[in-house]
């Protein structure tokens, strides 16, 4: 109930189309019930029932019950039986059906446009905050979890939702309210025969309502394998140059022909627990009108009858259009309870507290005047320590390379200035204040990251230069280009800046993705600038026209450089050699070739003079 009632508090500031949705239903259910109970006159004129003795000579008085609305049908009925005759009082009648039926579904359009307002609406909201909680998680959290999966939560799991939405308004409102409409004019036709329906609908009730609470679970772990199979999608997709290289096809496939059988499996299982429902509440109902028959047929085939043959055959009627708001009730708790099991996959993402995040009264960063420095700086990935009492200062316009063997701990070095990561002990400051201390659009802005893989999006170069600016100015996009040494490229595009680049800027050479990358740093005009080895992926042209726009990039920044490529970082003020998460030499270029410790053997295994 509490996830349920969690997904209803997306409908807030939906209020006044529930009352509109409560009144539509209820003159549908009204005039449904017309409907069928103009059916009883018929019969009665077709059984020549009909009694003029007892027809009212006038209208009653106004009165709001089912007796006055009865006893005027009644007087227009005999009134026009005496005038024009039984086929007049039959056109009367069908004439009245219809009205009747035009208004009754006119209504039932007006429920299903509500709900589809009501249901749209939560979904949408719905569906922003789960983005916008997932990209609010910090790094960390997807270090850990499948995109796939997250993917699956955001459209197949939200999609599911929207089915519990509707099928809930129907079980809170729609049909209960045609359940009490149908169950008055069954009741006020035969007391008798609608205890006797009121004893046995319930045990329906019940034996669905177990069913229900059986598919949470199954349901639970149907979209669980869904998101699973997301994720094998999705890793086969970005890995398929790899997987034809390495002819992986076979054991690719085999990986996802068994999570596929896995999710047919679990999708069989719940569907014969979700698609008994229907069977059983339509047997149940077989049960109960057989019981009907019995009892008000015995009602009516007494040599002294309790009850009329038009009447008993309106019951009839009537009863049947209970069986199918009863049905829908209970297909629609068995969908909710699987409606349930997607949102509790979702709320486990939105609940997920983000380790990274400001204070309260966090400092907003004015301008950057003195430098970065961390001081006694640990940091552990779960239980592994990864970095070990890191100190160094980097001095505003100053730069700093990171150089040593892969898995040292350079990259982490890196994340812990933007606060992509806290540290485990130990602390970052920047002018003085420390990182954890500072509002985190305040501390980011001044940054200006450069990786090793370039992030691109599917959009137009000039979208991916201007990444995040809004309304930004061309000549400012084509400056920036031009200082990335990517102008030139850009212009032999078949739409100059206007090129859609493709998913992760498929269309272009991986020299062309980085100095666009470069691009849109220079674009964004940091105060700090943090490369990560992106030189370290290219051909040797590539990498000189790189290392060019990388070299403008750089003039007059605070540089944070993680080197592959040695000769790349000669020239910084300070180079340390990361080696198991410590510093083990640190100086400028010179001074570390002096000592012929570890900087030089690095040196000499990539022969560098």
């Amino acid at each position: 109930m509490k996830t349920y009632l969690r997904i209803l508090s997306y409908a807030k500031g939906l209020g006044w189309y529930i009352p509109q949705y409560t009144f539509a239903v209820i003159m549908y259910s009204v005039f449904s019930v017309f409907n069928i109970a103009l059916m009883m006159p018929m019969f009665r004129v077709l059984f020549n029932q009909t009694d003029a003795a007892s027809a009212p000579t006038s209208i009653p008085d106004f009165s709001l019950n089912i007796t006055y609305f009865s006893e005027v049908f009644d007087f227009y009925f005999y009134q026009i039986m005496e005038a024009n005759g039984k086929m007049g009082v039959l056109m009367f009648v069908g004439a009245t059906l219809v009205v009747a039926a035009f208004l009754s579904n006119i209504f039932r359009y007006i429920t299903l446009v509500l709900l589809a307002i009501i249901r749209t609406r939560v979904i949408e909201l719905l569906r922003i905050d789960v983005f916008d909680k997932v990209i609010s998680q910090d790094t960390g959290f997807f270090t850990t979890a499948r995109k796939g999966d997250i993917m699956s939560r955001i459209t197949n799991d939200v999609q599911q939702i929207e089915h519990t939405i509707t099928d809930s308004l129907k079980v809170i409102l729609s049909e209960p309210v045609q359940l009490i409409a149908f169950f008055v004019a069954l009741f006020v036709i035969s007391p008798t025969l609608t205890l006797f329906t009121l004893i046995l609908i319930p045990l329906s009730g019940g034996l669905i309502a177990s069913l229900a609470k059986r598919l949470k679970k199954s349901a639970s772990l149907s979209q669980g394998s869904l998101g699973s199979i997301s994720s094998h999608v999705e890793e086969a997709i970005g890995g398929i140059r790899l997987i034809k290289a390495f002819t992986a096809k076979k054991y690719i496939t085999k990986k996802f022909n068994e999570e596929a059988s896995n999710y047919k499996r679990l999708n069989i299982s719940m569907a014969k627990k979700f698609d008994l429902a229907s069977p059983m509440s339509e047997f149940i109902g077989i049960l109960v009108v057989a019981g009907l028959l019995l009892l008000g047929g015995s009602m009516v085939l007494r040599e002294e009858p309790t009850l009329d043959a038009s009447a008993f055959m309106t019951f009839i009627l009537l009863f049947a259009r209970v069986l199918q708001p009863a049905k829908v009730i209970s297909s629609s708790l068995t969908s909710i309870q699987r409606g349930i099991a997607s949102a509790d996959r979702i709320f486990a993402i939105t609940d997920n507290v983000p380790l990274i995040k400001e204070k309260e009264n966090a400092v907003t960063l004015g301008e950057f005047k003195k430098g970065i420095e961390f001081v006694n700086v640990s940091f552990k990935y779960e239980n592994e320590l990864v970095l070990k009492n890191i100190s160094f200062n980097l001095q505003k316009g100053k730069t700093i390379a990171l150089v040593g063997m892969s898995g040292g701990g350079k990259s982490t070095i890196a994340d812990l200035v933007p606060r992509f990561y806290d540290p485990s002990s130990g602390k970052v400051t920047i002018d003085g204040v420390d990182l954890k201390d500072c509002t985190l659009d305040s501390l980011r802005k001044y940054m200006g990251i450069v990786t090793q893989e370039s992030i691109l999006f599917n959009d137009t170069i000039l979208s991916n230069i201007a990444f995040g600016m809004e309304n930004p100015s061309e000549e400012k996009v084509i400056r920036a280009a031009k200082i990335a040494n990517a102008h030139d490229f850009i212009m032999e595009t078949p739409k100059g800046y206007q090129t859609v680049i493709g998913e992760d800027g498929a269309k272009l050479s991986g020299g062309q993705r980085q100095r666009l990358s470069i691009a849109r740093a220079v674009m964004k005009n940091p105060d700090i600038l943090i490369l990560d080895e992106a030189t370290s992926a290219l051909d040797s042209h590539s990498e000189r026209l790189v290392q060019e726009a990388i070299t403008n990039l750089m003039s007059n920044r605070t540089s944070l450089v993680i080197a592959h490529r040695l000769s790349t970082i000669q020239h910084a003020d300070e180079i340390l050699v990361i080696e198991k998460g410590e510093i083990v030499e640190r100086g400028n270029h010179n001074e570390l070739m002096q000592k012929g410790g570890r900087y030089k053997s690095l040196q000499d295994m990539q022969n560098i003079k």
